[in-house]
This record gives structure tokens, sequence and C-alpha cells, in this order.
């Protein structure tokens, strides 16, 4: 890790800052405090980590205590969680183009009060991990015990627990809201707070948990390992990717993403399974149907026995064009890689997507440039965007998948609930996963909620799309259904 002040154990100081501020949020004016705060882990009397959180207290109010507290952060893992503090959730965020019209990464970048801000019916406590963001690994010796699934939704549940007791918040609801692999941060710390984790038992239970870009899945890591032909969870997605870029059909994309779905359920998976018995007229009906939903060519599916692989798709369903789709966005685009680079080698094609190329850098400068100075940051240590923890990341789940934590959370707290949200083009962290989860994990059905958005794997961004997705988390946490 590198920082840009000297970070030791024997040295360490822990930094907290405090700010004023008041926003109009649906014609009402209000006045709120920050703390922005390291939040720190000792061994033998030692630091050795700091989780650093920003949180965003409505002051005018007379029982605090009893008002919504949404915790929310990234994934990674090795993401900070500059994009949905300024992406939608912060006083401050980023003012939006319609993401399909930015063409450029270049500044300047606007930056406004945030009108859907849930500032004025919950708290709202931006969280930094470890090693992440201003977040810190002070000693490394100890990165196993933070850098892996279980340890780091273990770090969640402790500093929850720390952070109420500092500001005596536990009879507060309180909701978890994970983006990405932050999902399966989210599942796995309301495993480990209702079933105790591995150091110790715990005293914080969650009333929900809002999934962005869900990565809970029955399978392993991811979803990996998964009992079911790939394809067919993902054969949604590459409809709506498909939809949005050729429009095979005059319905709208929810209406075509139902009714690839249906097919991709019945006659696709079985179609799979037959494999080569699959011949004739019969397999030259389902090429044309696969095609009419996916936009792939013949030539494609004959070549990969009709199944589809995310990498490679992105790179065929526009290539008569020239071009590839990003990954986690595929309304996004960008240029085709010339034969001398291979578009499904990840060294290529997954590290340039189209969406966090033009994005990463306004969302850096928001955090960094306004909100950091709005909240009296002052420090010489370096704000990490992400890293690559991915790489060595612990995936050992000892207390089960992430769609069992998140099962055994919300049987053992009744009336826990979770708000599944996902962009219909998000090709990173596909909605079929969702639906396949939902299915086969035991979860309550009528404690789940699942919405798609016609966004991609950061829903929030375009200005219909942050306002539906904000309304509808508002919703949620006040407890409403934010599906109606």
């Amino acid at each position: 890790m590198y920082y840009t002040e000297a970070i030791h154990p024997d040295t360490f100081t822990p930094v907290r800052f405090e700010s004023e501020g008041t926003i109009t949020l649906r014609g009402q004016l209000v006045a709120y405090r920050t703390v922005s705060e390291d939040n720190v882990f000792y061994e033998g009397g030692k630091p050795v980590a700091s989780i650093f959180s920003y949180s965003y207290f409505r002051t005018d109010v007379d029982n605090a205590a009893a008002r919504p507290v949404v915790f929310c952060f990234n994934g990674g893992p090795g993401s900070s969680s500059m994009y949905v503090h300024a992406g939608f959730l912060g006083v401050k965020r980023v003012q939006y183009t319609e993401p399909v019209d930015r063409e450029t990464s270049l500044p300047p970048y606007t930056m406004i009060d945030n009108p859907d801000c849930m500032l004025d019916v919950a708290d709202v406590v931006v969280v930094e991990p470890v090693g992440v963001g201003y977040g810190l690994l002070i000693d490394e010796e100890k990165k196993d015990k933070f850098l892996g699934i279980e340890p780091d939704a273990e770090a969640l549940v402790a500093f929850v627990e720390m952070w109420c007791a500092r500001y005596g918040r536990f009879d507060s609801p309180k909701y978890l809201c994970g983006e990405s692999y932050g999902c399966t941060r989210a599942a796995t710390a309301a495993g480990i707070a209702s079933g105790g984790g591995k150091n110790r038992n715990y005293g914080v239970r969650f009333d929900g948990v809002i999934l962005i870009g869900d990565t809970v899945t029955t399978g392993k890591y991811y979803g990996r390992e998964m009992p079911v032909e790939l394809s067919v969870l993902r054969f949604t997605t590459y409809a709506a990717v498909n939809w949005f870029h050729n429009h095979p059909t005059e319905q709208t994309v929810e209406e075509f993403v139902a009714e690839s779905k249906a097919f991709a359920d019945h006659d696709y998976l079985l179609a799979l399974y037959k494999g080569e018995a699959l011949q004739g007229e019969e397999r030259q009906a389902m090429l044309e149907k696969i095609r009419y939903y996916t936009g792939v060519s013949f030539e494609y599916l004959e070549r990969n026995q009709l199944r589809i692989d995310e990498d490679t798709f992105r790179a065929e369903i526009l290539k008569d064009k020239g071009l590839a789709v990003g990954r986690c966005d595929g309304r996004l685009t960008r240029p085709l890689y010339t034969p001398l680079l291979a578009e499904d080698d990840p060294k290529h094609a997954m590290s340039d997507d189209a969406l966090m190329s033009r994005y990463e850098p306004c969302f850096y400068a928001g955090m960094t440039g306004t909100i950091a100075p709005m909240l009296g940051i002052k420090m010489n240590r370096s704000y990490t965007p992400s890293t690559s923890f991915w790489r060595d990341w612990n995936r050992e789940t000892e207390g089960g998948t992430t769609g069992e934590r998140l099962r055994n959370a919300m049987n053992t707290t009744f009336g826990m609930r979770t708000f599944f949200a996902n962009g219909w083009y998000d090709i990173c962290t596909e909605i079929g996963f969702v639906y396949y989860t939902l299915d086969h994990a035991g979860l309550p059905h009528d404690r789940c909620y699942v919405k798609g958005y016609p966004s991609g794997h950061m829903i929030y961004l375009g200005e219909e799309n942050v306002r539906a997705l904000a309304a509808d988390i508002r919703k949620f946490v006040t407890g409403g259904d934010p599906v109606e």
C-alpha cells in the first residue's frame, strides 16, 4: 500500500473531521452535520487497520435514535465507495448527462446538491473498507484478518456495532446497501450478525439489505460452479443489450426481456441439453430464435455449440459496426481491438471497459475535489480509489454461500427484507442470477423485492435512473414496497 504520509502502528494517529450544512429536499430545508473519521482495529494494543466512515446526521429532529441508518459501500473487492458516495447517496453528487452521450472522461466535471439524497428520512453512513479510499491497512502483516469474504464482512459488522455504540443508535432501524461485491459483503455481514462470527457473537441486527448489481448466489464466489448452464442465466441480459442496440422488436425492454427469459428457461435450456442431438429444421429454428433474442451470428453459435460467453458476446454483438460493448454497461461502446489484441483476453478487453474509462475520473474528482473539502477533510493521506486486493482475496466461506448467509439472516431476523436492484444492461452481474437465487436459495419470497432498471452495473448513471433508484430505496427504508 502507498500513502503520502508514513503509516506505522507505533506512530499512527486516528483522524476525525466535522462539518455542518443544509440542503433542500422535496421542498424542505434539512439541517445536517457530518463526521468523517477513522474507525480503528487494534491488536495487542496497537492499531492494525482502519475503516474510514462518513456519517451524515440530520440535526433538526426530535428523536434521532428512531431514524433509520443506511450503511453503504461499493465492492471490488478492493474498491473505494466513491461511486455510491458521489454517485447518488451523498448530499453532493455528480450531475449526469445520459451515459450513452458522454464521449469524454476529461474535466471539468459538475457536482450539484443532490436532490435525491435520503437525508430527510434516514441518516447515511458511507463506509470505506480497510485499505481503500481513506481506509487503512496499517500493519501489512495483519492483512489476512481483513482481506477475504468472511474477515471483511466481520470487520463491517464490528464497525457497525462500534458506530452504534458511539452514537447511541442501537434502537435505529439499520440497513446495509452494497453495490457489486458489496452485495457479497452485505449478505455475509447480515449472516454473521444473525448467527455469530468467527471472532465472537454480535449484538446488531439489520432490518434490511439493498443489493445493487447483485453478487449473492447459491454457488461459490460470484456464482461460479453453479449447477446450471451460465448461458441460460445470462440470456436475459444479452437480450436486453441486443434490444438497446438493434431494436429487433417494438416491445419495451421489459417485455422483450420477459419473453427472452421464458424462452431461455425452457426451449434454450433444453436445446443446450440436447447438444448434437438437435439437428435439421429443429436446430435451424433454434439458431434463428437465439439470434433473434441476442443478436449474435449463426457462425458464432455453431462455433460455441449454441452457448454464449459474456466476454466474447461483448465483441460479437456489434462487430459489424467495429464496436465492442461495455461489461459494466452494455449500452456503452468502444472500438474493437485490432487483430493483434484478442478481445476475449482479460488483460485487454476487461480492463478497458467503456463505462469505467469514462466515469471513474469523474467520481474521483467529485470525491476528492468537492466532497472531501465540504466535509472538512484536511490531511496528507492519499485517497485510494481501488486496489488489486481481488487477486489474493480469501474466497473461503466456512459459513456457507452468500445465498445461504442471506437466507439464515432473513430466517432468524423476522421481518428482515431484501431489495435486489439490477440494471438490464449489466453484463458484469447479470439479473438472471438474481432470478435463479430467488428460486433456489430458500429466501422468504414475501420479503424479497426485485426490480430491473434501464441501466448498467451502476444503476444510478443518468438523471432518470438516479431519481428512480433513489426513490425506490427511500420507499424501502421507510417500510414501503420499492417495486410498486
